[in-house]
């Protein structure tokens, strides 16, 4: 064998892990998966609401909960963050802060507070699709 010759044997043999983990993602921002939360950018998913049930109760951040509140549970976003949600149905928004952990319902992005819920005119329908814009602290 030629020393000056380079096995090149597994180029040749298809993509790597990170080729293929580069060609997932990329499939998955074209066919709109969900973008996750992030401080820096907005997300689109199902909220919720809750209200009656856990009104007085403590939430992650340690303050009770307040039903007539503008306040929101999400699952990644810092606890104290503010928070723009749009309903995207109506356009309506309101600004909530985060203050708790949730929603533990599978396929939904937040739960929002009563009040929060009234003002994006979803609380008989109880769900609705949304755009949450972080806005910081």
């Amino acid at each position: 064998m030629n020393p000056d010759h380079t096995d090149n044997s597994r180029s040749r043999k298809g993509p790597t892990r990170l080729t293929r983990a580069l060609v997932m993602a990329a499939l998955a921002l074209a066919v709109g998966i969900p973008q996750h939360a992030s401080a820096r950018g907005p997300q689109v998913g199902k909220a919720s609401w809750y209200g009656p049930g856990f009104h007085g109760k403590k939430t992650a951040s340690g303050v009770r909960f307040n039903q007539n509140s503008l306040t929101a549970a999400h699952r990644s976003l810092p606890l104290g963050t503010r928070a723009r949600v749009t309903n995207l149905t109506n356009g309506r928004k309101v600004d909530v802060t985060i203050n708790d952990r949730g929603p533990y319902v599978g396929g939904r992005v937040i739960d929002l507070s009563r009040a929060a819920a009234t003002r994006l005119a979803m609380n008989t329908s109880g769900i609705a699709r949304v755009r949450i814009e972080p806005m910081g602290r």
